[in-house]
């Protein structure tokens, strides 16, 4: 074979194999002839005619996020930068619009993000932008829809991510939280302190009518002994002073006896020699007949004045 028709062979092998081209799955290939729109071919094997027809460029048709940072100022002058994701596709119906109206599609997009925020954001307080985040992310949506509809774009989703307020206004604002956290723990240390101090008088307050309750019954214990007491003595020919004179003496060796086992009680009950046993129970019998009389006597005055 000649140098000739090898050059053809291979000119023409060049050729064949520039007609064919591979377009991936979710892109759409712009094909042009002489510089002039020709088509828009889908994923797969196509074929163009070589040096008459070329490929000017690809879109893809899936879905694309682009993040936008804004630096903006809030209705009381706080300086916050906000993070918005655009997220966005090319529709199928518009590739074209798409590819020859638009240059840069990222940059206009950035520019209306720009413009909406920067309205929406200043009518906000810092505390506002925060609450209302997805209104701002809303009404950017809106805007954006609204005119890359005619670009052949669709937006889908936009998102306010981050919220970023001037590092100044971060630390006041964690020592404002910090400072409401710890009014807030002493409310409840105050309010712990005050349950503590009430339980603890209603129980002093219960246990001191319980040990009022406890001596009135024990009182009322010793006073049906004493009664009983006496009415035995009176039973084998003790009156009733001498009785009681008796179970006064009585209790008397009965505190000297309990003074006496414990073995270091410095307690000394007066009287304690031998005879002070008798002297008490003769002056009580002697006091209380006394009393008697005298009672006795104020009755009869009393009936003689009446009379």
């Amino acid at each position: 074979m000649s140098p000739s028709m090898i050059i053809i062979v291979f000119l023409g092998a060049v050729i064949i194999l520039a007609s064919f081209f591979i377009v991936k799955q979710q892109t759409a290939a712009i094909i042009e002839r002489f510089g002039r729109f020709q088509s828009i071919r889908n994923s797969g094997l196509q074929m163009k005619i070589p040096l008459v027809d070329r490929v000017a460029g690809r879109l893809s048709l899936r879905i694309q996020q682009l993040d936008v940072i804004v630096e903006t100022k809030t209705l009381d002058d706080v300086f916050v930068k906000l993070k918005v994701s655009v997220q966005y596709v090319v529709l199928k119906d518009k590739v074209y619009d798409a590819f020859y109206k638009l240059d840069y599609p990222h940059d206009q997009i950035t520019s209306f993000v720009f413009d909406v925020v920067r309205a929406e954001v200043p009518k906000m307080k810092l505390d506002d932008v925060f609450v209302k985040k997805d209104d701002i992310a809303i009404a950017v949506k809106s805007e954006l829809q609204e005119y890359m509809s005619d670009y052949g774009f669709d937006i889908i989703k936009t998102l306010v991510t981050d919220i970023d307020p001037d590092a100044q206004v971060k630390a006041a604002m964690n020592r404002i939280n910090a400072a409401d956290r710890e009014k807030t723990a002493a409310q409840y240390e105050g309010d712990a302190q005050r349950i503590l101090i009430v339980e603890k008088a209603k129980a002093e307050a219960e246990s001191k009518r319980l040990q009022g309750q406890g001596i009135a019954d024990q009182r009322r214990e010793i006073a049906r002994g004493l009664e009983e007491s006496v009415d035995v003595l009176n039973r084998v020919g003790i009156n009733s002073q001498e009785a009681s004179a008796l179970i006064v003496v009585t209790q008397h060796y009965d505190t000297l006896q309990a003074i006496g086992e414990e073995t270091n009680s410095n307690l000394i009950l007066l009287p304690n020699s031998p005879q002070a046993g008798s002297n008490m129970l003769n002056d009580m019998v002697a006091s209380f007949t006394a009393s008697n009389q005298i009672g006795e006597a104020m009755k009869q005055n009393n009936k003689n004045k009446d009379s």
